[in-house]
């Protein structure tokens, strides 16, 4: 907490609306990760994972909507555009669900084949930040949004606990498990504090909020590279024992496939829209 509000001259009231969403995202966290714990049977159906996705991209989906709704667009602009980001998004969600609920993604003892997971994370980031990065349509949304409601988006990373009740579970080692886990936990806990201080609108606060994104990104980095040494493949040096073969079934696989990728753009977008903002404050 006090590294990220150090330097922060914020009422007390502020102060306190912080550390108390802090704490919330502590204790939901926590809450997730003991109901799992409580009930193990209850993950494996899926139905958890279920809920909170598609909660998640009804919540982007309207986060986009009321976005295009600052903008100084056409009504007929705002929907095509919104439809044009809605249609291949829930696409995306829908194909990746429906190859994760077949097996598609989990290796085979034995079977030597093209990893699938991977190309399931890379591709859509590289084809994402390709339109991300150069769309001025999307430069002009990014514009009109506030920059606190692409970070507190992600406090659904908090669900990311699932990973350290794999490994209490014994079905995840614990090499991947942790910084997987304790990554995506501290990245979610700590989106609506980042959030409600980047409302401060100050230099500072952008300063938190693009740390806050590469801390975001480098639990991605960490866990992707632990889970791809941890999987049964050419590449596995750990977790002989307990291989992180788990990340590969649904729903776990949800997260790697989907989740990742798409948290990943987010931040992208994020890390756009400050670094716009201090070019506009900044001019050369």
């Amino acid at each position: 907490m006090s590294t990220l509000s150090a330097g922060f001259k914020q009422p007390q009231a502020s102060q306190a609306a912080t550390i108390g969403l802090l704490l919330s995202g502590g204790a939901l966290a926590a809450l997730w990760v003991g109901i799992n714990l409580i009930f193990p049977g209850l993950a494996p159906t899926g139905i958890p994972s279920a809920v909170t996705r598609l909660a998640i991209h009804f919540a982007i989906l309207a986060g986009l909507w009321l976005g295009l709704s600052r903008t100084e667009f056409s009504a007929s602009k705002r929907f095509i555009l919104w439809l044009s980001v809605a249609i291949p998004f829930t696409l995306w969600l829908a194909v990746v669900w429906n190859l994760a609920v077949s097996g598609a993604f989990q290796p085979i003892p034995g079977v030597v084949r093209v990893p699938r997971l991977p190309i399931a994370i890379f591709a859509p980031v590289i084809i994402g930040l390709f339109v991300v990065l150069r769309s001025k349509s999307i430069a002009t949304f990014l514009d009109a949004m506030p920059g606190s409601w692409l970070i507190a988006l992600q406090v659904y990373r908090i669900f990311g606990g699932i990973f350290i009740v794999n490994w209490v579970n014994g079905t995840a080692p614990g090499i991947f498990a942790w910084p997987a886990g304790i990554g995506d936990m501290l990245t979610g806990i700590t989106a609506l504090p980042v959030a409600l201080l980047l409302a401060s609108v100050t230099a500072r606060a952008r300063s938190a909020a693009i740390t806050w994104n590469i801390f975001g990104l480098c639990d991605f980095a960490v866990a992707i590279t632990m889970g791809i040494l941890s999987s049964p493949g050419p590449l596995q040096i750990f977790g002989f024992e307990i291989p992180a073969s788990l990340a590969g079934t649904y729903p776990t696989v949800m997260i790697p496939a989907f989740a990742v990728p798409s948290s990943i753009l987010l931040h992208a977008l994020s890390i756009r829209q400050l670094r716009r903002i201090e070019r506009r404050e900044n001019p050369a």
